[in-house]
Parts: structure tokens; sequence; C-alpha cells
């Protein structure tokens, strides 16, 4: 499998540390609120990788943090008169009730900052001892002029930086990109014991310490957004390796950015959504198809024609694996049609070489729907498959878009006592030849949700998807 390395700026044949064992950290979200649809991307793609990787054969051990405490917690602690750990603890459960909605995995380790607070000092004493950050007024400052490699995730140097820093004016600093460690407590905020007294961690400190302490000094592949590349992806290269004196991470991945209807999206000028708010309209695994339609380091544009486009598309796959359920119920024991096998099974090399081509989820997908066409070509009602044929093209079906995580696990259609005295009702109108009343009842029953489809071996009831 080859990966884009931002370091680098290349592709490189991926080799992890250890035999067949894989570590990520792929930085979470900031738990104030409920998740935009900006934050969804890198949540879905690098539960991909991972999945992808898993599907290899590796051991992976996640790490996906949760942010719960910095200045937007505390704003809105002080927004709602609660406490950051309120906040904290609600926007938390509402992450993994969007989250397992778009089938994102649970992270194998999930750490909170204010949990890992004596990590975190540890961490900062040890780079105020070797020299690489310095203390003032209670305030810890990591020396950006110290580390040598500043820079070169972003590719900035240090002059540009010195040049065009977005910074307060803050005399106290050595340099003006030096970035905060740690912050003196300000009145009305949580604060922790330190040497340095009571104050808070700076944000990139959080993800190097958690890094370190759940994964190791050296972790394979670190992720996130192409907006953390500088500045919080680059300070916790300076942090991570100032103090070990080792390669942080291996491979660095960032997907592309996210716009809403061809522009930027900004809460200010209401071009802004939640996944909560798209999924009251859309199921889930349409969010999580449109993200993964598109190669995951390339600009992606979100619109509601878009969405609709993925939900057609998405609805094409549920189908094919109804088709083969329902099939298969009917199935005769006739033998293995290893002639169909074999041309099914080109689909999945072409899944397999999308996926080991930088995670290309586009043409992966594209793979699934060549399988989805052939399926549909050659197993039908009328094609006298065999139940084994059958089994083995779902078992196909099932495992690449399983890789994918695009289709929810299969529910069993239970009818009420209504629904089903109206399927029977026009089944008897159809016997009748009553076939007006036969089509009325068919209206009704779309309207309730439920689709019948009339084939040679019976009537195939659906359950619609949300409309």
């Amino acid at each position: 499998m080859r990966i884009y390395n931002t370091l680098t700026r290349s592709k490189e044949e991926f080799v992890p540390l250890k035999h067949r064992e894989v570590t990520m950290y792929s930085c979470g979200p900031t738990v104030y609120n409920y998740f935009h649809i900006g934050n969804a991307r890198p949540f879905i793609i690098f539960d991909v990788l991972r999945r992808y990787l898993e599907y290899k054969g590796y051991k992976v051990t996640f790490v996906q943090n949760f942010t719960d405490i910095d200045d937007k917690m505390i704003k809105k602690a002080s927004e709602e008169g609660t406490d950051i750990f309120r906040i904290a603890e609600k926007y938390i459960k509402e992450y993994y009730v969007d989250a397992r909605g778009l089938g994102i995995k649970d992270a194998t380790i999930a750490p909170k900052a204010t949990e890992n607070m004596d990590a975190i000092i540890d961490m900062i004493k040890k780079l105020i001892d070797k020299g690489y950050a310095y203390e003032v007024d209670g305030d810890v400052y990591f020396d950006t002029a110290r580390f040598e490699g500043y820079g070169k995730l972003s590719g900035h140097s240090m002059e540009d930086l010195e040049s065009g820093a977005r910074v307060s004016v803050d005399e106290r600093k050595r340099n003006p990109v030096d970035f905060a460690l740690w912050k003196a407590q300000k009145p009305g905020e949580p604060a922790w014991e330190s040497p340095w007294g009571m104050g808070r961690p700076g944000w990139h400190i959080e993800c190097s310490a958690m890094a370190n302490r759940y994964l190791g000094e050296t972790i394979d592949i670190h992720s996130g957004g192409q907006d953390l590349i500088f500045p919080h992806h680059e300070n916790e290269i300076a942090q991570s390796e100032a103090v070990n004196g080792k390669p942080f991470a291996r491979y660095w991945m960032h997907n592309g950015f996210i716009n809403i209807n061809n522009e930027k999206m900004s809460k200010s000028t209401g071009n802004f959504f939640t996944v909560r708010e798209i999924a009251k309209k859309y199921d889930y695994k349409d969010i999580r198809f449109f993200m993964l339609s598109a190669h995951y380091r390339s600009p992606i544009n979100f619109s509601e024609a878009m969405l609709e486009q993925a939900k057609s598309a998405l609805s094409r796959i549920y189908e094919c694996r109804d088709n083969l359920e329902f099939l298969l119920s009917n199935a005769r024991d006739i033998g293995l049609d290893e002639d169909l096998i074999s041309s099914l099974m080109i689909y999945s090399k072409k899944f397999r070489n999308a996926m080991d081509d930088d995670l290309n989820t586009a043409d992966a997908l594209a793979a699934v729907f060549e399988l989805v066409r052939e399926i549909n070509t050659s197993i039908t009602a009328t094609s006298n498959t065999g139940k084994e044929t059958i089994e083995r093209a779902l078992e196909l079906l099932l495992e690449l878009t399983g890789v994918l995580g695009i289709m929810d696990e299969k529910e069993e259609t239970v009818l009420d006592s209504e629904i089903e005295k109206l399927i029977n009702e026009r089944q008897k109108a159809r016997s009748e030849k009553n076939f007006k009343r036969a089509d009325e009842i068919r209206g009704r029953l779309k309207e309730m949700g439920i689709e019948l489809q009339d084939t040679p071996q019976g009537v195939k009831v659906i359950k619609g998807r949300k409309i």
C-alpha cells in the first residue's frame, strides 16, 4: 500500500514499525457543540483507513482524543451557566450518536485532555529542562528558534513565519512564532496545579502528550484535516521530537477541505451545517457515501444536489444486496458457478488496487458499482443461479462495502398487521384481475415506506430508506 505523506510531499510505500501492527493517532473533536460536516470528513476518511488496514490483516491501535479544555469550552460553559466538565460530558455523548450513525468505529482509546494532565505537565517540564521551553509569569512557551526542524511539515521557513506571524504582540515572547504550552489561570477559568502555578495546557501539547502516553515515542500514522497542518501538527512535531529526540510520526495524512455550495463554510454567512442537522433529512450513510465519493486529499463540494446523488447511488447497492438475499431464500443447491465467481473477483482486485493507491475511495466505489452491475446482469430471477453462487456473490458485496462502512446491517422486515393485511388484499385483487384496486393498494403501501416487487418467486417486500 502506498500513501501520500504530507511530510515528504510524496507517495510512499507503507511499512509500519512493527510487523502486522499499526499505531494511528487522529485529532478528535473539541467537545463544545455538535460536530459539523467539515469535522465529519476526517472522522470518516480515517475510519476507512483503519478498516482497510484491519481488512489487510493489521492489528490497528487507533487513538482519537477529545479536547475537553480550551477557550471554546470555557466560553460555552459560561454561556450555559455550567462548567466545562458538564459541557464535555454532554457533547461527547452527542459525538457518539452522530459518529456511530455515520458508521465510525469507536477508537481503541479515546482519551480526554483533562484526564491526562499529569502527562501534559511532565512533557512541559522535560521541554523546559532540555532548553526548548521557557516560563514567563506563569505562562510557558515553546522556543521555536531552538527546534531546528520547525516548519518542515508545512513547508514554511522561520523567516516567513516570523514576518507573517498573525499573533498578538507579546513582548514576553522571545519570538512572535513561539506558542503556549501552559497558560496561567485567568479569573473564573478552570485550572490545575503545576510547577508554574495554577493554569491549563495549550491545545498543541495535549495531543503530543496523549500520543506519547498511549502509542509511544514514534507512531506510524498521524492524521487530520488539512487545516491542522499549521500550526497544530507542526507544533506537535516540534514538542514531541524535542522531548524524545526521535521522529514523532512516520506518515502524515491530511484530507482536503469541504466547501458548501461552492463557498467556504462559515458560521457568519450561515453557510454552516452540523451532521445532526443534515441527518434529520438524510440517512447518515448517505453522508458517509458522499464523503467517500471523492479522493480524500481533494477538496469536495457539499450541496443538497450532491447528497441526493449520493443517496440515489447508495440505494443501488442496497437494492443489489436485497435482491441477492431474496433470490437466496428461493435458490436451489445446484453447485458453484466458478466462472461467474472468477469474473466477480476481478472487481475485488480492482477495489484493493484502488485502496492500495493512497486510499482512493472514489475508484474503490467505482469497482463496487462494476460489481453491482455484473451481479444484477448475471444473477436474476430467471438465471437459475445456484445457492452457493449467490452466497459467494453476496459475501463479496458485503466484504467490500464493509471495508467502506457504507451499508447498515440488514434489519429483519417486520410487518405490522395493517401492512400485512394490505399485501394480502393486493394479492387477492391481482388473482381476481382487479388491477386497479391492486395498484391503489400498492400506492398506499409506498406512502407508508413499503415497496412491493412482483417476481417469479413471489412478492418481494422492501422497506424504503429515509425520504
